[in-house]
């Protein structure tokens, strides 16, 4: 099985980037499939529409750029995959996206594949000038536009001229653009962090490569894993190219730290349900370097074992 080490940078010892380099480095050298991380322009008082329970994180938790941290990440490893647990993506323009993510494929030569998903904050849209309720079209709009960017040069931008006052262009679409450097890989992989709703497993066959749910459980995962195959096929595309990541919750240990084997072996019924990798990692900051070392060698040796 495919492990992902979920690891903030603040969930490191100490809490600095030093030492959450250095678990990057060991989750590399053992074998874990990737690392990832989600992301929060900002932290607004009310958390109570977080969907999945109670939110679990102090207001001062520090949420670094996902980017910008895996492409440090990318300077001290050499085969881990570099991933987000979830990028927002539509708080960013489609072509700046798209610049920042083929830059850190180049970098990492070829390891990025993201997880995408629209957030659950109003306050962060607002604060970028977005609505919140336009999301989901602004969505599939920023991947669109990646993944126009990403392909074969030059492309054309299609604008959208009943939202977008485009000045003295005076046009609805960009022809015979150039957006270099392109990625290494020829398509990046973009798992979604969604509900698999009726539109959103259309929008996952259309423009994505997977679905990184949260919450869920095997059961929902064996429905969505269905619903998913059906429409990729409905699209022309090969269900058995579908990539399905799911969250392990650590178990704890006796000693008060994550029992990697537990955790790990919760997978089981996921898989059998249809996921393809899983994310495991800390909940709370790690006390030491040991600590670290011993959670991402036993999270590697664990998965071996499905």
């Amino acid at each position: 099985m495919d492990l992902c080490l979920f690891a903030r940078p603040d969930l490191a010892p100490g809490g600095d980037i030093d030492a959450f380099l250095a678990m990057a480095r060991q989750a590399d050298a053992a074998g874990l499939h990737s690392l990832c991380f989600g992301e929060h322009l900002v932290m607004a008082p009310d958390t109570s529409r977080y969907p999945y329970g109670p939110w679990g994180h102090s207001p001062d938790t520090a949420w670094p750029d996902p980017l910008l941290s895996l492409a440090a990440v990318a300077a001290v490893t050499e085969r881990i995959r570099l991933s987000t647990a979830v990028l927002l993506a539509p708080l960013r323009a489609g072509l700046v996206l798209a610049k920042e993510v083929a830059t850190l494929d180049v970098i990492s030569r070829g390891r990025v594949e993201l997880g995408v998903g629209t957030g659950w904050q109003p306050e962060e849209y607002a604060g970028v000038g977005l609505a919140w309720a336009e999301r989901r079209h602004r969505f599939d709009e920023v991947i669109e536009t990646c993944r126009l960017a990403w392909g074969e040069q030059p492309f054309s931008l299609p604008l959208d001229a009943g939202r977008l006052d485009t000045g003295p262009l005076d046009a609805s679409r960009l022809d015979g653009l150039i957006a270099r450097p392109v990625p290494v890989q020829r398509r990046i992989p973009l798992y979604y962090g969604v509900a698999a709703t009726a539109a959103n497993v259309r929008r996952i066959a259309r423009l994505g490569d997977g679905w990184t749910p949260v919450g869920v459980g095997p059961e929902q995962v064996r429905a969505g894993v269905a619903a998913l195959r059906s429409a990729y096929a409905d699209a022309g595309r090969d269900p058995a190219t579908l990539v399905v990541r799911v969250p392990l919750p650590p178990l704890p240990d006796a000693g008060g730290g994550i029992d990697a084997a537990r955790t790990v072996a919760a997978a089981e019924p996921y898989l059998e349900a249809g996921a393809t990798m899983a994310v495991a990692g800390p909940n709370h900051r790690l006390r030491s370097a040991a600590e670290a070392g011993e959670l991402v060698e036993g999270l590697a040796a664990a998965a071996k074992t499905l």
